[in-house]
């Protein structure tokens, strides 16, 4: 009896081990869950879709245009928010009447956007500083996003969107990732 109690409590001892000494390293530093909250990536992503954060990436190489990236929301940085990158550090983006143009050295350049199923009005003018990017929701008509409240600090950046676990018929490595064709 006493034989058998010993055995599992090392069972015990060696699971925790696996968990503290393996698990924990990796959701703290290398990958973490997302469920998606809301429709402001809405074709893209949906409400409760189940998503991995990859948070090492970018300690490696800075975000590009396209990848879908989730950050601490600028003006509560206890939320988390999920959207695509459109503009990087040190271009303008411009916005006219739902088309983006991003300049920088001079020579702009209208993105085409095929994700966007719906039309979106309204102007828009931004430059970034050397650690800020442009972010905007795919559900252009219902984000909130660089257009509110500016270009989004490096800093706030946790990870880009690694891997879409659940709906199970939409599993994917890199889901909603783009890469646009000639930008400046």
């Amino acid at each position: 009896m006493i034989e058998k109690l010993g055995k599992n409590l090392w069972e015990i001892v060696k699971f925790v081990a696996v968990v503290l000494l393996v698990v924990i390293p990796i959701r703290t530093y290398i990958a973490q869950p997302f469920i998606v909250s809301g429709a402001s990536m809405e074709p893209t992503f949906h409400n409760r879709e189940y998503l991995i954060i990859d948070e090492i990436s970018y300690e490696f190489r800075q975000p590009e245009r396209g990848e879908v990236v989730v950050f601490r929301y600028p003006e509560d940085p206890e939320k988390h928010f999920i959207k695509r990158v459109i503009g990087l550090p040190g271009e303008t983006i411009t916005i006219s009447n739902g088309l983006i143009t991003i300049s920088k050295n001079g020579q702009p350049v209208t993105i085409d956007e095929p994700y966007i199923r719906e039309p979106f009005g309204g102007n828009h003018q931004a430059t970034l500083g050397e650690d800020e990017y442009f972010v905007l929701g795919d559900n252009r008509l219902y984000s909130l996003d660089s257009r509110t409240w500016g270009p989004l600090p490096a800093q706030l950046i946790t990870g880009r969107v690694l891997v879409r676990l659940f709906p199970f018929n939409e599993v994917g490595w890199l889901p909603g990732s783009f890469q646009y064709p000639t930008t400046p």
